[in-house]
């Protein structure tokens, strides 16, 4: 089952390169998963009609009972035939369908692929969380697909509609398939069903929450709006996901928990009535339709209100009719949407009103769409009639409740009937006063599919009897009753029979009166669901830009002292209501006087940034708060944590400078005394809060602390520096995802700063001035020495591109500097990562300790230095980084490990003898992404910004050149 789940991805990632080579008859490649998927489902017919299964799993996440398992059973079985089946048809159909050379018809077809792979995942699951997992890609899939033209405004509304719908739907259900899991103490589908937890409030709320994720997937009113407007998909998107496969998954989900859950408040309330209420509302706007697909469209809505109803009721006999009328639906919906692409196809249009003729022109295509619809009407000797037999039969022998729920879905039945004999009117009939529509010939290939689907539809009536052992084996799972109901073409002239009748009846009253079904539907109009989400939608925006406008003012200082409110509330709050303090020993002041006298500097340099007045002594007195507390990691010896402080705090000063030079020298806002009492009295309470949580902490401290088992571990690999191997190899992972998360952050904030409109547009083409002269050359005279300057200066400069910078920028001691210390940092950056198993040092202070080197050239040469120095786009080094860190860390897996998975040993000359493991290579990894984020930031906040200031410099004097010539 694994296998041919993962074939249908694997196929579908190839979709794009055959089609590209075979044009729209790839997809007869396409074919092949689902229709191998079919087979296999055909061979183990006997052992699950006979009451077994076929199962697989394998541990996934063992500490939460997580398995990756499939289960196939008589349900399953069923909709597998129904996904593969019908999966395999659709694709053969897109040949004929799509024209050659059809735009995006690669991804389309791998979509659509990879859609029947997931449903097929979704049906075997036999664990919540991996059907969850199937679920929600589903979802994705069939945004993609219903968004195939996305350069039509519908398309994507439809599908942004449906993916919001099913979304919120399934995260809604994923907590219920949480609380589920941990009320039954497994996740296990196959073990909740037999031995589901007793009933209980917790219970119902689970079951409501998941009932919410599969009424928004099977389009039950309210929830019911999306499944409409998806109709802007291809015509082969509907006839699979809407019609036979992603629609049912809802129901699929229903009838699979029902025989566990029905009995539980308030699951068959719910079902019974908002069933009811699908099924009579779809109907009834079906009738006034008149696209073809919306017709069929609110039909399906209206029919998935009925399966809903009968898979939620939760009794054998309405079990066996739930499952019969899954596969009966499925046969008669799929072929009626696929013969409306026909029309569509062949004729350039869906409207109804426009259509005459059809039938006589397309006999063939005419033929398929009534078996169809006979089954859709449930006329003898269809499919559809032994499915609606058996659901009046097993209402008609229930309770008070479900008598009532008949009588309602009699009435659904009647608008069945009444909107599919106006699709076959308005698609095929001959109309008076609308000329013959022209049609093109219709190949057989094309056609092939729906027929196929109709034949079924007409065999599997007379024949029922060859598929009933599989409904019977699902309703099994339910009590049987005394005389259970038993599928078959002829009952006799029972009850049953006679409302079918009236069903037939009333739809050929409502058809024949159809113009004055449209003027009372026009009078009787409510406001759309449709509408009601939209304006849903749009109040929710609206009150979100209200809100964040009303937050987000654009001040710091009132963020910072936001959060630091709420930290000290809750902070205080706990400390009032626990009293946690009992029992902890008080603390040290110190351990050395060391520490006192750098904690005393660091707390003055903080308190001296209350009183200057210029940023940029703000921002070094900051970034001497930072060396002071790494002296405190010195002092305490913990040289790891000072390596890395002191190379981020280097970083982070220089590129808060960075900034500042777009600011005003003096800060402008002077604060009156109690604005600077309150801050200070906050930022201090805020200090002591998160001093006293620490220590309380601490001091509570339970458990053994880790630390000893990793150096114990760290020892017995012969290595020294614990803090690196923890990092490198013990929480590799961890150090992964930060490393990730880290590089995004770094990429976001940095694009950010090129599209902001304050800062404005990049640099394009040099405007043309008079003479030849472009705002470039003016800016490079800006900047470059005059040549009287040249005359006087040495002719070899320290620096690369020294003299691009303006005489009063440059320093002489500056540049001796970073030329002599540049290679030395970076050969210290290297030796930092080399030692880091046995030395303080890493990937991360050394890729921080590389990127000083980088800032040092930038600031003694500026922007033309810094691109000499490192002429490399800093995303090679960060995409480069990750790529080698996740790469080792998967590597690391095929033996059960995630590093250390490979050592190499050997001996070099003047060097001796030499070892490395892949911790190496991960470190290196973390090397060369560190060093690419510092190298993009510099070149964000220092490159860039002299760029736009040396542009607008040059336009500056262009502008002062050309008023000079006018003068």
């Amino acid at each position: 089952m694994t296998v041919l789940v993962l074939a249908h991805f694997a196929v579908a990632l190839c979709a794009a390169p055959l089609v590209r080579r075979a044009g729209p008859r790839a997809f007869v490649v396409l074919a092949l998963p689902p229709a191998a998927a079919l087979g296999w489902a055909l061979c183990q017919w006997d052992v699950v009609t006979g009451g077994g299964a076929r199962g697989e799993s394998w541990t996934w996440i063992e500490a939460y009972d997580v398995d990756v398992a499939f289960r196939l059973d008589a349900l399953g079985l069923l909709m597998v035939l129904l996904a593969a089946g019908v999966g395999a048809l659709v694709l053969l159909y897109c040949v004929s369908y799509f024209a050659p050379g059809t735009r995006q018809l690669g991804p389309f077809g791998g979509n659509l692929l990879a859609f029947a792979g997931a449903m097929l995942g979704l049906v075997l699951a036999d664990d919540l969380m991996i059907l969850y997992l199937f679920w929600e890609l589903t979802t994705v899939l069939s945004f993609l697909l219903i968004g195939y033209d996305s350069e039509k405004r519908a398309s994507r509304r439809s599908a942004l509609q449906a993916l919001m719908v099913t979304s919120v739907g399934g995260l809604a259900m994923f907590v219920g398939f949480l609380m589920l899991g941990h009320l039954a103490g497994t996740y296990r589908i196959s073990r909740i069903l037999e031995a589901p937890p007793a009933a209980s409030g917790t219970l119902s709320a689970a079951l409501v929450l998941i009932l919410a994720g599969a009424l928004a997937k099977s389009a039950i009113w309210p929830l019911s709006m999306w499944l409409p407007n998806a109709m802007a998909a291809p015509t082969p998107v509907s006839a699979y996901l809407h019609a036979a496969a992603m629609v049912k998954a809802g129901v699929y989900l229903v009838a699979r928990l029902a025989p566990a859950f029905a009995d539980v408040a308030p699951w068959r309330p719910v079902l019974l009535t908002l069933g009811t209420a699908t099924m009579l509302l779809g109907g009834w706007r079906a009738l006034r339709l008149n696209d073809l697909k919306l017709v069929l469209a609110y039909g399906t809505v209206s029919q998935l209100g009925f399966l809903i109803v009968l898979a939620g009721d939760g009794t054998y006999n309405t079990g066996l009719a739930a499952a019969s009328m899954i596969l009966g639906h499925a046969l008669f919906k799929a072929p009626l949407f696929l013969v409306t692409g026909i029309v569509d196809h062949a004729t350039g249009t869906r409207d109804l009103r426009r259509l005459s003729g059809v039938g006589r022109s397309l006999p063939w295509v005419c033929a398929v769409a009534a078996a169809a619809a006979a089954s859709m009407v449930a006329l003898v000797p269809m499919l559809g009639f032994v499915a609606k037999e058996a659901a009046f039969d097993a209402l008609l022998h229930g309770t008070v409740a479900e008598r009532w729920v008949l009588a309602l879905i009699v009435v659904g039945s009647a608008l069945t009937t009444a909107y599919t004999l106006r699709f076959l009117w308005g698609a095929f009939a001959r109309k008076p006063g609308v000329p013959d529509t022209p049609v093109h010939r219709v190949g057989p290939a094309f056609l092939a599919p729906p027929a196929l689907l109709a034949v079924g539809c007409l065999l599997l009536g007379p024949g029922v009897g060859w598929v009933a052992d599989l409904f019977e084996a699902y309703a099994a799972q339910y009590t049987a009753p005394a005389h259970p109901y038993h599928l078959a073409l002829w009952h006799g002239f029972g009850a049953a029979l006679w409302l079918s009748v009236l069903a037939w009846a009333g739809g050929i009253a409502l058809f024949l009166g159809r113009d004055a079904v449209v003027r009372t539907g026009r009078m009787l109009a409510w406001p759309k669901a449709d509408e009601w989400f939209g304006r849903t939608v749009l109040g929710l925006e609206r009150t979100a830009l209200q809100v964040t406008g009303s937050v987000q003012k654009g001040s710091l200082p009132a963020y910072v002292a936001t959060v630091l409110g709420v930290m000290l509330a809750g902070l205080l709050a706990v400390l009032a209501t626990d009293r946690p303090w009992h029992g902890v020993p008080a603390p040290r002041a110190w351990d050395t006087p060391w520490q006192a006298a750098v904690g005393a500097l660091t707390c003055a340099c903080a308190l001296m940034c209350l009183a200057v007045q210029r940023r940029m002594k703000a921002a070094v007195l900051a970034g001497l708060t930072g060396y002071g507390t790494a002296l405190l990691y010195v002092v305490q010896g913990a040289p790891d944590l000072a390596l890395t402080q002191f190379g981020v705090e280097t970083v982070s000063t220089v590129v808060l400078i960075l900034v500042m030079r777009r600011l005003p020298v003096m800060f402008g806002e002077t604060l009156r005394s109690w604005r600077r009492t309150a801050a200070f009295l906050l930022a201090f309470g805020g200090a002591a809060a998160i001093a006293c949580a620490v220590w309380l902490a601490a001091g509570a401290r339970t458990a053994d602390p880790a630390g000893a088992a990793m150096t114990e571990e760290t020892a017995h690999h012969g290595l020294k520096d614990v803090v690196a191997t923890i990092l490198v190899d013990f929480r590799a992972w961890d150090t992964m995802g930060e490393s990730a998360v880290l590089a995004v952050a770094v990429l976001g904030v940095t694009s950010l700063l090129y599209v902001h409109r304050r800062q404005g547009p990049a640099p394009g083409p040099p405007p043309a001035l008079p003479g030849g002269v472009t705002a470039w050359s003016l800016a490079s005279r800006a900047i470059r020495v005059p040549d009287e300057f040249l005359q006087t200066a040495p002719e070899r400069s320290w620096l690369t591109a020294g003299d691009t910078l303006a005489p009063e920028h440059r320093s002489v001691v500056f540049e001796v500097i970073a030329r002599l210390v540049f290679h030395p940092i970076l050969m210290l950056s290297v030796y930092l990562l080399l030692c880091a198993e046995n030395l303080p040092g890493g990937g991360f202070v050394g890729g921080l300790v590389a990127g000083v080197a980088l800032m040092i050239r930038y600031l003694a040469g500026g922007r033309h230095e810094l691109a000499a120095a490192a002429p490399v786009h800093p995303g090679f080094f960060t995409g480069l980084g990750l790529a080698l860190s996740t790469g080792v860390a998967l590597l690391g897996l095929a033996d059960g490990t995630v590093l250390h998975a490979w050592t190499w040993h050997g001996h070099l000359p003047l060097i001796g003898d030499w070892h490395m493991g892949t911790a190496i290579l991960f470190d290196l990894g973390v090397y060369l992404l560190v060093l690419g984020v510092v190298l993009d930031v510099i070149r964000a906040l220092g490159s860039k910004i002299d760029q736009h200031t040396e542009y607008r410099a040059g336009l500056a004097l262009a502008a002062d050149g050309a008023g000079e010539g006018t003068r």
